[in-house]
């Protein structure tokens, strides 16, 4: 019987082994995270989900979102989908849900209580449609900063600035010492950024909210709203008249080395500079809201999982969301990419002093608004960043003529 008993233990033993082992599985992931600083963030991940035992098979698209989705949506429609990817949790992916083509998530999401730790609640919201949740959010992003070069501005001979009025007045000492005052990349999606982060900055949340949220179109073609328009001219007479920079992180790079004053980007530029080895406070500062207005916006990043056929991958996609929202990688991700943890329930003593302003933003709802991809389809959006652009790169279009291109669009978004 003692024998009968360890032959079936031995037996039971490797009957789970084989179940262990029978769980690996490879999931190609995609995602656009190409710079120093988020190579080393989602290393993270990949980390992580390797350990538990799968295999992370990294399908990085070179280049912004705006170039990587069209790729993954293309792959996604064309019976050709990967086993999980990034995307920015709004509405980015409305459509492949409605069709049916991605993983519900709902039955995790509710045994592990997402709705009791994720904060802001907006951020799920966007995961879910018809009730159900069909992403994991991962990070909180913001545009809603200004970075700027303390070596640039001594340099210069100037203080550095505490917000966007004292940044244009010290330009020109900028300019002067063949420093390169606003560090801008040629993507679109760079110029229509900056343009939110402004009308944020120069026109207050409640202008933002009335033009994006709420779509007042008085609001949209009034006197205030004019006053950001102005502003954002006066911002492409700082940048580079012969840049030739296309990638953000380029841009970001101007600012690290000195040889440009200042960059508005979101928070993801953390990365580079911590990548780069300098210190918040020290090399560099960063200005929320322009250092007028101290707010963040709710975008960030999240991974949908498209549906399969085989139970191996649906279970390894599984596992996959589990961990990216699990507290220890949270914690490990979110420090290195530079963005803010869903979860306030982690311990981040070792976030850096940028980082500790925007959670004592967070900590204050009213400080906080949705992101433009919570509030308008990728239609709207990419014409809103064509203007930008158009605007950003073409002098000759007027303040006035760009304001009422503007109304255009928002009176006929969806």
């Amino acid at each position: 019987m003692r024998v009968s008993s360890r032959i079936t233990a031995i037996a039971g033993a490797i009957s789970m082994s084989l179940v262990g082992l029978a769980q690996a599985t490879d999931l190609e992931v995609t995602h656009w995270w190409t710079s120093g600083g988020e190579a080393a963030a989602v290393k993270q991940f990949a980390d992580a989900f390797n350990k538990g035992g799968d295999n992370w098979i990294d399908g990085a698209i070179a280049g912004s979102g705006g170039v990587a989705r069209p790729v993954i949506i293309s792959r996604i429609l064309g019976g050709e989908p990967m086993g999980a990817t990034q995307l920015n949790h709004g509405r980015q992916a409305e459509e492949l849900v409605e069709a049916g083509l991605m993983l519900d998530l709902t039955e995790l999401a509710d045994k592990e209580g997402w709705r009791d730790f994720v904060r802001p609640s907006k951020l799920l919201d966007s995961c879910t449609v018809d009730g159900k949740i069909y992403c994991a959010p991962v990070n909180i992003h913001s545009w809603q900063w200004m970075w700027t070069s303390l070596d640039a501005f001594k340099k210069a001979g100037v203080d550095a600035p505490k917000d966007w009025y004292e940044f244009v007045k010290a330009a020109p000492k900028l300019r002067e010492a063949g420093i390169i005052p606003l560090a801008i990349g040629g993507q679109a999606w760079q110029s229509g950024g900056m343009f939110g982060v402004m009308t944020v900055g120069i026109g207050g949340a409640d202008l933002w909210k009335a033009v994006n949220v709420e779509k007042n179109m008085d609001v949209v073609r009034g006197p205030e709203f004019a006053k950001v328009w102005q502003a954002f001219s006066e911002a492409r007479d700082l940048a580079d008249p012969n840049n030739s920079i296309q990638n953000w992180n380029d841009a970001t790079n101007q600012v690290i080395t000195a040889k440009a004053g200042a960059q508005i980007m979101g928070d993801w530029a953390q990365g580079e500079f911590s990548v780069a080895g300098q210190t918040a406070g020290v090399e560099y500062d960063c200005l929320p809201g322009l250092g007028i207005a101290p707010v963040l916006d709710t975008a960030g990043d999240a991974f949908y999982f498209p549906k399969n056929d085989d139970p191996d991958v649906t279970a390894a996609q599984l596992r996959m969301a589990s961990m990216m929202l699990s507290k220890e990688v949270q914690v490990a991700f979110n420090l290195k990419k530079g963005s803010l943890p869903v979860r306030a329930d982690v311990d981040i003593t070792a976030a850096n002093g940028c980082m500790k302003k925007g959670l004592e933003i967070l900590k204050n709802a009213d400080n906080i608004l949705p992101s433009g991809d919570q509030t308008f389809n990728s239609d709207t959006i990419g014409q809103l960043e064509d203007l930008s652009t158009e605007f950003w790169s073409d002098k000759s279009i007027t303040p006035e003529e760009a304001q009422s291109r503007y109304a255009e669009i928002i009176e006929s978004a969806q």
